[in-house]
């Protein structure tokens, strides 16, 4: 049957979480998929202050997605931006950096081992007889030092991954999104996209791909992929005279800014597994229905994967890996200021402040 298996894989992995601003639950399946390559992120106390959640849809392979998964959040905290408050900077610099630390000797080794190619041992030898410095023979500052090996001139994977990810701190979430994973927030028990799914139609993407050299046929980049934006897929990226948020792909996250407000009840982190099944609206509707009996966040997000597996491949849609994380915020939520209550909750100029359903 293809990429399909015969029968479904519909074993989950499912964990819960909480702390004193939020609570979570999260839900994987590989489903009819031969291969899971999908992964996620939950770190509620990133640091004193700060919930991380986020989801990655692995194309071409599972690594990396799965190298997101452990290292995306980890340069988030490390840039200075982070530090000075500047979250939105800090994390448009983790999703380029993804890119740059995917190459060469030390990239390549770390993919190799994270794709089962080899094994940590192995690794950890190769390591020792290719030693992580520059070419003076001196340490470098980064902590992802530059290796010499026979993988140094390694340009990186060519598959790729969404990444679709949220900050909680304080009062102020932050979305960061490449590709079509998707996050919405429930208000009032209305839906609204926190994200924009990156297709290679929509009329910006499409500019700045023919700009970049590159065409699109059948609604794929080059005839190939189905994403404009994502983490991975260097053979896109390799234009030198353009900079990374004007490659043919790019991982150039829109970053949208929200101060929560007491109307706000829960946000949904998932990939499009889930979203070509169901609309944001019909999500939060049936987690709004399954938490008047439900109080097991995960349990809900492995009802939602049930709902959308599909019966047979020959549908088509329910038919992907599935990934969804649901975080509920704990009341009260301070209320935002007169000031902030006046300018638009939704800051950013890409996504529409109205719900789901009015723009259809």
């Amino acid at each position: 049957m293809g990429i399909y298996l015969s029968t479904p894989k519909t074993e989950k992995f499912s964990e819960d979480g909480e702390n004193d601003r939020v609570r979570y639950g999260l839900s994987s399946m590989q489903g009819w998929r031969a291969t899971m390559e999908d992964a996620h992120a939950a770190y509620p106390d990133l640091d004193d202050s700060t919930s991380f959640f986020g989801v990655y849809d692995g194309h071409g392979g599972k690594v990396v997605s799965k190298f997101c998964a452990k290292y995306l959040h980890q340069q988030v905290l490390k840039h200075e931006a982070y530090a000075a408050g500047d979250i939105g900077t800090s994390l448009q610099r983790a999703f380029f950096r993804m890119d740059e630390m995917m190459c060469g000797q030390r990239g390549w080794r770390e993919l190799a081992v994270l794709g089962g190619k080899m094994d940590k041992f192995t690794g950890m030898i190769e390591g020792l007889i290719w030693s992580p410095k520059g070419s003076d023979g001196i340490d470098q500052a980064d902590d992802w030092a530059y290796e010499e090996g026979p993988h140094s001139d390694f340009s990186g994977p060519t598959s790729g991954s969404t990444a679709c990810v949220a900050v909680l701190r304080n009062n102020q979430l932050l979305v960061a999104n490449a590709g079509d994973s998707r996050c919405v927030i429930s208000r009032k028990g209305q839906a609204y996209n926190l994200s924009r799914d990156h297709k290679p139609d929509l009329e910006a993407e499409k500019e700045r791909i023919l700009k970049a050299g590159g065409f699109i046929h059948a609604g794929r980049v080059n005839g190939s992929l189905n994403l404009s934006r994502a983490i991975g897929d260097m053979e896109f990226k390799q234009n030198t005279a353009l900079p990374a948020e004007r490659q043919i792909v790019s991982s150039n996250p829109d970053i949208n800014i929200v101060e929560l407000c007491d109307d706000d009840e829960f946000l949904v982190l998932a990939c499009d597994g889930i979203w070509d099944c169901m609309s944001s609206q019909m999500l939060v509707d049936f987690i709004h229905e399954q938490l008047h009996f439900e109080s097991k966040l995960s349990v809900i997000c492995e009802r939602v994967l049930d709902r959308c597996l599909a019966p047979s491949t020959a549908i088509g849609e329910g038919c992907d890996n599935m990934t969804m994380i649901l975080v509920q915020f704990k009341k009260p939520i301070k209320s935002a200021s007169p000031a902030e209550q006046q300018s638009s909750h939704f800051k950013s100029d890409d996504i529409e402040s109205t719900p789901e359903g009015s723009r259809e």
